[in-house]
């Protein structure tokens, strides 16, 4: 049985470019969001992984992931190891968080679920003259 394709969300070109996003660094934040968590919006791919991805240098998705971050689509997560040293990056790409609702905290002690119906009396039908 073949997969489902699998989707993500990701802004319109259209109002990437009026945000100020190059035309180039557009397919560096689409690949980012293809290896996004649809519910978090977190990824971890090589800088080589993207870059064999997107046909292009190291150096070139380095430029683009920083240009992303400063525009605010982006966010770089600094992870440490056990000994204290610095690890690789996390990335949140922010619409992702932003369209699903995922990126809240829970408060603490707060349902978990809603009620879709509420139980409320409906009003009296005026009588009907005639």
């Amino acid at each position: 049985m073949p997969k489902k394709p699998k989707f993500t969300r990701i802004p319109k070109v259209e109002a990437l470019v009026l945000a100020g996003v190059p035309i180039e660094a557009i397919p560096t934040y689409c690949a980012l969001s293809d290896y996004a968590n649809n519910k978090s919006g977190l990824c971890w791919p090589k800088m080589e992984t993207l870059a064999k991805t997107l046909g292009r240098s190291v150096r070139t998705v380095q430029r683009h992931l920083h240009l992303l971050k400063e525009l605010g689509l982006i966010e770089f997560v600094e992870r440490r190891r056990n000994s204290g040293r610095f690890s690789s990056y996390l990335y949140r790409v922010l619409h992702i968080v932003r369209t699903t609702g995922h990126g809240r905290r829970l408060v603490r002690g707060s349902p978990n679920i809603r009620r879709t119906k509420h139980s409320v009396t409906p009003p009296n039908s005026p009588q009907i003259e005639g």
